[in-house]
């Protein structure tokens, strides 16, 4: 029997032989089609090269692509279950060419992979081709010989593609597979054709018009071709069922369920539980392999939706514990060589997918509890109120689409247009309360664009380019209809790679460019769950409703990343150095520079400083991958992760580690730091390359403030550092080893040369050249020796002052130095005259005459200074008549 993996493998290895390139699957979250919510088909990833915008090495190609259907246009979310074919998840295999084969050559590569290598009977299969594609019906019949009654004429658009309502369009060309008489339904284009019995396995589309807003068509100049195969329901066909659930990966998966579960696979009334959480498990699990996180809004609602559906019905199955997460293994054992990134993300999927159950199902209970009153109180086959609908959603998190699961089961539905009403009247509510919340009078137009077109969608943890479409343009608080070359606007659109400022983290910048248009954004900021772009237009002129190109300043984003990592383990670093104390109060993360506030209540020393870069660095080189989960904030504080300060959490947050120590926190006690933390990081520690710091500051009262650099901007900073040192070795003329023991000599040398230039300086200041010393003159009884000096600075003051002291025995002393034309100012009185007299009245007095304020000391030794020593005279009259009056 052919396992699903058999299938893929020889899909893809037949057309690799005809010359295909194998293209990995690309992501669920769709980078290049604004308009989708997930990918759905094989050809979303080359829709580009579809229209010419790219171009590739290769012209031919064929992938197994995977594909969610869950939100959206493309919703089978409440039939997956209930039907032998409906998925959350699937897997299109295709083939395709860009303008190399066209019919003459997909027919025959289609005919061969199913009749020859798949060995499906040919004698079962029929096609339909639209109604006048004459040439495929031509091929069908000269390929496979087959009759015109197996060749199936479709005139509606089942057989005719678009990609939009201009652009390229084709007819198209599907495969059937009868599975006999025994199973109802007839076939396409009948009256049953709704039936089982006819299954569409195959679909080609040949993209060969270009469909104008007139509605004509012309000739593409290069036709192309795009195919899709539905894996699920070809291995359903090749192991012999018409039971995409009964085919071997998704036994698997419901036998593994049955397994954890203790309820068989096949009970009456219990199957369907099975396998909705098999189908759950896998869709729920590649979109968070490929980023998507639970939440209330766009991407993450839908994820929220698919986990929570598939945790009531394991909840159905009498399970008391969270039962996903244990699932994941066996998805990895199934799908993971095919898909590789399962095993990259298992621990976060794991995480995720039980933070999400532990926290689901302690509201679960209550909710269904509330459920059962309202039906009792209602009459059979009644309907329920959408108000109660509404509580459950608005009190206990139930989707709508829950509650009506819920109730199908019990043959009852929901009055869906009370529901709405009860939304609407949320949102005047909220409405509300934002006008009168304080924000800005212009910000109202921010809450209407919210509730008009939902928040934005963050793509840039896993990107830095997206397609998104503009939503609105924004100029002076009010929305316009069209912004031109020069002009300044806000740009909204649905979603985004750019980062908003938040959490100390600045905002992205970049470029966006549409079909008429091209703007330079020179910030991103969020607010009432926008992300609004602050634009330039630089080229032609942006319009509402039209395709852009959003693209981040890859080399600014790839230091903001680095810096940021880089707080995290300084963080973490200042605690192992300093104490569980340190907690942040502030950062930022800019491309430039860090700067981290924490408190502290003293300097860092030195050795602080070098200890802490030391261990910055030493988990950088330790090169560990940075891992991000989501989790309710109390899981994560259990586990040790730090809160940062300023930051608001909701139900869930994302939670960063990096690092790996043998004492530390997390799961397994040995993660180095762990904080919860909304910004993009590093990938792997190493890529923050080098961290330096710059010292640390006082902030405010018990705050203190590190600043420093990595990457590029540290090895700069080291570089220029390293050049003033070589500097200051050739002009002390010493190798660069010797400079600090040369600079210190010189210094030595320069301080023994000060000391002997003042003592010298105040011998001649005292022995006044050829003059005799200066003698005193009793004024106010006291003997007084005033003298104004040049040559000689403040600080050689009082030693002048102790030397005349001394010769005196008894008296006072006023000094006054001329530096500059500024003046110094000096008095001494002795021992045996400071109760009669202050030196610092004296200073005092002199000092007003000078220009200065104040001046202090000691009763025997004070100092002042002035700015004006032109009036020394002045201040030594003023000195002497304070003598005179003291007498």
């Amino acid at each position: 029997m052919a396992s699903l993996n058999d299938i893929r493998a020889t899909f893809l290895n037949y057309f690799k032989a005809q010359g295909h390139a194998v293209v990995d699957s690309s992501p669920l979250v769709p980078r290049n089609d604004p308009t989708l919510m997930f990918a759905n088909s094989g050809m979303v990833q080359f829709k580009n090269l579809f229209t010419g915008v790219e171009t590739r090495d290769y012209t031919r190609a064929t992938t197994a692509q995977k594909c969610v259907r869950a939100g959206g246009k493309h919703n089978d979310l409440d039939n997956v279950g209930y039907t032998a074919r409906h998925h959350t998840f699937f897997e299109m295999l295709g083939n395709f060419s860009f303008g190399d084969y066209f019919k003459s050559d997909a027919i025959p590569f289609a005919w061969d992979m199913v009749t020859k290598e798949l060995g499906i009977n040919a004698d079962k299969l029929l096609v339909t081709v639209y109604h006048t594609d004459d040439e495929a019906a031509e091929i069908w019949k000269k390929v496979a010989g087959m009759s015109d009654d197996r060749i199936i004429r479709i005139a509606t658009d089942d057989n005719f593609w678009m990609m939009g309502p201009t652009g390229p369009c084709g007819p198209s060309s599907e495969i059937f597979y009868d599975h006999g008489d025994h199973i109802w339904g007839g076939p396409p284009g009948s009256p049953e054709e709704d039936g089982d019995r006819f299954v569409e396995i195959w679909n080609l589309v040949f993209m060969q018009y270009e469909q104008h807003e007139d509605g004509s068509r012309t000739d593409l100049p290069n036709q192309s071709i795009d195919t899709g195969m539905g894996l699920e329901r070809v291995a359903a066909l090749l192991q012999g069922t018409n039971d995409n659930y009964a085919t071997d990966l998704m036994r698997s998966l419901i036998e593994a369920s049955a397994n954890l579960t203790g309820v068989a696979p096949d009970v009456e009334g219990k199957s369907v539980h099975h396998r909705v959480i098999a189908d759950h498990l896998r869709s729920t699990s590649f979109l968070i392999a490929d980023g998507v996180m639970p939440s209330n809004e766009g991407r993450g609602y839908v994820l929220r939706r698919i986990m929570r559906r598939a945790m009531r019905h394991a909840h159905q199955l009498g399970v008391d514990e969270p039962l996903m997460h244990r699932l994941v293994p066996n998805l990895i054992g199934q799908m993971g060589v095919a898909y590789p990134e399962l095993g990259q993300a298992q621990s976060l999927i794991e995480e995720t997918l039980r933070s999400e159950e532990t926290r689901f199902r302690q509201t679960l209970d209550r909710g269904l509890g509330l459920l059962d009153d309202e039906l009792a109180k209602l009459p059979d086959g009644v309907t329920l109120p959408g108000e109660t609908a509404f509580k459950l959603y608005d009190t206990y998190g139930f989707p709508l689409d829950l509650t009506q699961d819920a109730l199908r089961e019990k043959g009852r539905e929901v009055d869906v247009a009370s529901f709405d009403a009860a939304m609407e009247a949320q949102k005047a509510k909220a409405r509300a309360a934002w006008s009168g919340s304080g924000e800005a009078k212009d910000a109202a137009i921010w809450f209407d664009l919210a509730e008009q077109h939902g928040p934005t969608e963050f793509l840039g943890y896993d990107t830095e380019t997206a397609e998104g479409q503009i939503l609105a343009l924004v100029c002076d608080g009010a929305a316009i209809d069209t912004v031109k070359t020069g002009e300044s606007v806000t740009v909204i659109v649905n979603q985004t790679p750019f980062y908003a400022e938040s959490g100390g983290q600045v905002g992205d910048t970049g470029t966006l460019k549409t079909e008429t248009g091209q703007a330079t954004i020179t910030d991103t900021i969020k607010t009432a769950g926008l992300f609004l772009h602050i634009a330039q237009v630089t080229d032609g002129a942006l319009t509402p409703g039209t395709g852009a190109e959003l693209r981040i300043d890859h080399d600014r984003r790839t230091m903001i990343r680095a810096n940021h990592s880089a707080t995290h383990l300084l963080h973490e670093a200042l605690r192992v150095r300093l104490g569980d104390h340190v907690a942040q109060r502030g950062s930022l993360n800019a491309p430039d520079r860090l700067r981290f506030d924490f408190s502290h209540g003293a300097a860092l020393s030195g050795a602080d400083l070098s200890a802490v870069e030391a261990e910055v660095n030493a988990y950088i080189r330790q090169n560990s991958t940075v891992e991000t989960r989501i989790m309710t904030p109390d899981d994560a504080r259990a586990i040790g992760a730090q809160a940062l300060f300023g930051e608001k959490y909701g139900d869930e947050v994302r939670v960063v580690s990096m690092g790996q120590a043998a004492t530390g926190k997390g799961t397994d006690g040995q993660t180095y730091s762990l904080e919860l933390c909304g910004g993009t990081h590093v990938r792997q520690t190493g890529d923050i390359g080098l961290f330096v710091s710059l010292g640390d500051s006082a902030s405010s009262a018990g705050v203190r403030r590190f600043e420093a650099l990595t990457g590029e901007a540290a090895r700069r900073y080291l570089a220029e550092q390293d050049q003033r040192l070589a500097q200051v070795a050739s002009a002390v003329k010493a190798p660069v080893a010797d400079v600090v023991p040369r600079v210190q000599a010189l210094l030595d040398e320069r301080k023994a040369m000060q000391a002997e230039l003042a003592q010298l300086r105040r011998d001649l200041a005292l022995s006044s050249g050829d003059q005799p010393q200066p003698e005193g003159r009793e004024v106010g009884g006291v003997t007084l020796i005033a003298q104004i000096l040049s040559g000689v600075t403040g600080k050689d003051l009082p030693s002048l002052i102790d030397a005349h002291k001394s010769r005196l025995g008894s008296g006072a002393v006023l000094l006054i130095a001329d530096a500059d034309g500024k003046a110094a100012v000096a008095a001494g009185v002795t021992e045996d005259l400071t109760g009669r007299i202050s030196a610092v009245d004296l200073v005092k007095a002199a000092v007003v005459e000078l220009g200065g304020k104040g001046g202090g000391g000691r009763p025997d030794m004070a100092q002042g200074g002035g700015r004006d020593a032109a009036n020394a005279d002045a201040a030594i009259k003023a000195a002497e008549t304070l003598l005179e009056t003291s007498a």
